[in-house]
């Protein structure tokens, strides 16, 4: 999936582990990524959590997409700042799926994420 998804691959996002229902991907705060007040952009980390919401909803080889997200910023965020958001799908059933995605610098959360997924029918190739 990362290989067809541009704006993942512009952000720098990198997968850090994936397994069935689970996925934790990883990404530097850029400059061009900064707001009018120096900090990132609340859409950086949103982006960040939803890449890995969506590719976690697709490990189960289903073609997933979200019909539900939001988040919560709890921590501004900087340049050069690491981050790292890992989905955990907390329920799924046939046509729907439930992740929470916590977004961390180091051992500090710094965004809330929660994701609802619709899963079709048609399958990865």
């Amino acid at each position: 999936m990362l290989s067809l998804d541009a704006y993942s691959q512009w952000l720098g996002i990198e997968i850090l582990e994936c397994e069935l229902g689970r996925c934790k991907v990883g990404m530097t705060i850029r400059k061009e990524m900064l707001n009018s007040m120096n900090k990132a952009h609340g859409g950086i980390s949103y982006s960040l959590a939803d890449t890995a919401f969506g590719f976690a909803a697709n490990t189960h080889g289903k073609y997933a997409v979200s019909i539900e997200t939001s988040i919560n910023h709890i921590e501004a965020l900087n340049e050069d700042d690491y981050l790292v958001a890992e989905s955990v799908i907390e329920k799924v059933n046939n046509k729907l799926g439930f992740n929470i995605i916590e977004v961390k610098r180091n051992d500090e959360l710094v965004a809330l994420f929660k994701g609802v997924v619709y899963r079709t029918q048609k399958d990865w190739e």
